[in-house]
């Protein structure tokens, strides 16, 4: 199979050789594992990354060498812990083009978000005094988010709409799975009080359009939340640039353990923010009625914090960085070109979102027609491939292109051109085997 063109005008980056991912592959154990008696063909990167040895042995020696509390003791091996997880901060702050005051640990990017909502709504209750009151919501007030979200970064605002008497609004999805960008400009309006959408999609691979979306929230005010877990991991991202107030992403989904997640949020915003989470390690001063809170980002951080989580993040950011971003969506531009090339030769074939020459990242949804999604995962599985089938946390997107569940191919760093090609053979055989003609 030739496909050669690249999918994405961004990637303009020489992208990673064959060779080198050949090298790569070797840092990583679990792609050496067999499944079904076949090598473990991952293509499931979207849902959960694989981890290199060199992040697996961060988390490993800060047990072995430095394991103690954070921010509490005075002896040497908590001064050693602390100065091991705020140099993970910097990293991870650098990575993105942020402020290490910047940069709040979450669990994921589920609790980043609702951190972000919880926040609001104390706000809107009065808490965090005068600071906090351009963050107040109330009836009139409107929240906009996107047809295309997923889940975490739907529900959430849902609910703080629900505690505040604000109303929730999206901006509709076209039938090639990108934003209506001409009803956005009608849907974001002077009631709009916060813009939350995602820079790529998890199941449509669509990039939005990050720019002219700030624009349309800066003209009326509004905050802006960007959900960034399917762009961190995949494209050179800086928040400055972008200008976003806010942005989550996930430590699982960059070559990062489980466990840790990313909010970073404009360093002014979180200073006037009244915190979410309470309790010990966020404060400075307590008495038997009242409390006073540290400044950020531990004002966010009450309780034992993802320490081993942080600095192992911190090793998979030092990975992709020696990698090259720019490198990384080059050759992911070209897998996913791949990807959607012999997706769209394979009969009763319907990938979900933009097609070929779109800008999209290098992951595809389809459905195959006669077959249900969960019947074409399990067949491939058998073949040692892992994809993932369901509607990927994104019911109202699925319901908006007419299915209800979809096969998702991901692809990152270490997947190969022959796994992609292993993928499409196999996959043209479902069909037939289910007995279903084109």
């Amino acid at each position: 199979m030739t496909v050669s063109a690249p999918l994405s005008a961004r990637a303009t980056a020489r992208p990673l050789k064959d060779e080198e991912v050949a090298r790569i592959r070797n840092d990583f154990p679990i792609l050496e594992t067999r499944v079904n008696g076949h090598p473990l063909n991952y293509l499931d990167s979207g849902a959960t990354s694989q981890n290199p040895v060199s992040v697996m042995e961060a988390e490993q020696e800060f047990y072995e060498q430095r394991n103690a509390a954070v921010h509490r003791g005075a002896h040497t091996l908590a001064f050693a812990a602390t100065e091991a997880f705020e140099a993970a901060r910097a990293t991870v702050a650098a990575f993105i083009g942020a402020r290490t005051d910047e940069i709040v640990w979450t669990s994921n990017a589920t609790e980043a978000v609702n951190l972000v909502a919880y926040s609001l709504s104390n706000a809107s209750l009065g808490l965090g005094g005068e600071a906090a009151k351009r963050f107040r919501l109330g009836a009139g007030d409107e929240i906009v988010v996107t047809e295309m979200e997923h889940h975490a970064n739907l529900i959430p605002w849902q609910q703080l709409a629900l505690r505040t008497g604000a109303t929730l609004r999206f901006i509709p999805v076209q039938d090639d799975g990108t934003l209506d960008l001409a009803a956005a400009g009608t849907v974001v309006g002077t009631r709009t009080r916060l813009l939350a959408f995602t820079h790529a999609s998890n199941v449509v691979g669509t990039i939005n359009p990050v720019a002219e979306l700030v624009a349309l929230a800066r003209a009326v005010g509004a905050l802006v939340l960007l959900d960034a877990c399917q762009s961190v991991p995949h494209l050179p991202v800086d928040v400055a640039a972008l200008d976003v107030d806010f942005a989550v992403f996930s430590g699982h989904k960059m070559l990062g353990p489980t466990g840790i997640g990313v909010l970073y949020a404009k360093a002014e915003l979180l200073a006037d923010l009244p915190p979410f989470l309470t309790g010990g390690s966020m404060i400075t001063t307590v008495d038997m009625h009242t409390a006073e809170f540290l400044a950020p980002p531990q004002r966010f951080e009450a309780g034992t914090q993802r320490i081993s989580q942080a600095i192992a993040l911190a090793a998979a950011v030092d990975y992709l960085t020696e990698t090259g971003m720019a490198r990384i969506e080059a050759r992911e531009a070209q897998l996913g070109h791949r990807l959607l090339a012999g997706l769209s030769d394979i009969p009763g074939v319907r990938v979900l979102g933009p097609g070929l020459g779109a800008e999209r990242i290098g992951l595809a949804s389809f459905d195959l027609a006669g077959v249900h999604a969960h019947d074409v995962g399990q067949y491939l599985d058998e073949a040692g491939i892992a994809v993932r089938v369901g509607h990927h946390c994104a019911q109202p997107l699925h319901r908006r292109l007419g299915v209800t569940a979809s096969t998702r191919a991901s692809t990152y760093l270490y997947t190969t051109t022959d796994e992609v090609d292993q993928f499409l053979a196999t996959l043209r055989e479902v069909a037939p085997f289910f007995g279903v003609r084109s």
